[in-house]
């Protein structure tokens, strides 16, 4: 956000692309308010950029050369990226896995692109950031030739396919020898840190805004983000040792010491357990509350923090620490937590359909 404003107040040419938050923070076609666009060459403005786009997608989805593959689409992934596009309709280039590649991103995207050319510009491409990578750009690959034959688009069969996500030389060596469509890869983390240092990923992800919250779901299940505002509690046994962290939505009352709970895994539905806690720590505390009119508050100085993360290492059993095959240390959230992610999943996966 603070590149964008920076480009916007003093000219800076921007390239790239945007976040899976971006895309999330919407909800739907009718939180873009203004809707015009001027064609590339200055001579006519377009009154409703988001009808034209709309009015794609039907032709998209009805195109015989497609066979009816694109049934409904995420609306609120296509109201991100129209708005995208009338910010930025030159350099037009869009994250397509925040809900699902081939049945909305991509259409999506095409939808975006097509309205574009209407009005002179030409889309950048897309960025495909998990699974399957080469297998998700041949399919683009195909529907790209699919829609320049069916709608006769010349170059939109070669619109730029990038990849990312975590890439190495040997994700990319295994890339080439698998066959891809991939024109450029995105390589971050490999390039500027050392394998033997590993560095520690942490990705910003939106779990909700004004109140709403909002979901992030991909084909790696590792990468969907949970939703809400939540709280995080550290549930210890008799031995002393922690036996699981667990996270509840804000509303919830708190886990309790002697109190039984039901701690349950993310996504996978039979994993769950019942745990009675000696002792409940809450590991989440608020510093800046992000509010103008609340005051931030003091940070423990950095020598404390340091101390107070050995102690909590040291807390955890060596079988969670060894060098060899550490035991995975267990996450969970609450029943409640639980059925409101596979709620929210569902609301926001577009429905395939089956010819």
């Amino acid at each position: 956000p603070g590149n964008v404003l920076a480009g916007h107040l003093f000219g800076i040419p921007l390239r790239g692309t945007h976040s899976h938050a971006y895309v999330s923070s919407y909800m739907s076609l009718d939180e873009i308010p203004d809707r015009t666009l001027r064609n590339k060459d200055g001579s006519k403005i377009c009154k409703d950029f988001v009808s034209l786009v709309k009015e794609w997608l039907c032709k998209i989805q009805a195109a015989d050369s497609l066979r009816n593959v694109f049934g409904d689409t995420n609306q609120s992934e296509l109201a991100a990226f129209a708005s995208y596009a009338l910010a930025f309709p030159s350099s037009f280039l869009a994250l397509v896995d925040t809900y699902d590649v081939m049945r909305s991103g991509i259409p999506n995207f095409c939808a975006v692109a097509l309205a574009l050319h209407d009005l002179g510009y030409k889309a950048s491409g897309i960025r495909l950031d998990s699974g399957d990578l080469a297998y998700l750009s041949i399919e683009t690959r195909k529907v790209f030739h699919a829609i320049e034959k069916e709608f006769n688009i010349p170059g939109f069969g070669k619109m730029v396919i990038t990849a990312s996500n975590d890439l190495n030389e040997e994700t990319i060596d295994a890339l080439n020898k698998q066959g891809h469509e991939v024109d450029a890869f995105g390589i971050g983390t490999y390039l500027v840190t050392c394998y033997s240092q590993a560095a520690l990923g942490c990705v910003f992800k939106l779990v909700e805004i004004n109140s709403r919250p909002r979901i992030k779901l991909s084909e790696d299940v590792a990468k969907v983000s949970i939703p809400c505002k939540k709280r995080c509690f550290r549930l210890y046994g008799k031995e002393g040792y922690p036996l699981v962290d667990i996270m509840i939505r804000e509303s919830e009352p708190s886990p309790k010491a002697g109190e039984r709970i039901l701690c349950r895994h993310p996504f996978l539905e039979s994993k769950r357990a019942y745990v009675v806690p000696q002792h409940v720590e809450e590991l989440l505390h608020c510093y800046w509350p992000g509010s103008s009119d609340k005051p931030r508050a003091e940070l423990p100085p950095l020598l404390k923090i340091r101390s107070r993360c050995m102690q909590q290492l040291e807390k955890l059993r060596p079988d969670h620490i060894r060098r060899l095959n550490p035991t995975p240390y267990k996450v969970s959230v609450s029943a409640k937590l639980y059925e409101f992610i596979h709620y929210l999943w569902l609301n926001e996966a577009p429905v395939g359909e089956l010819q």
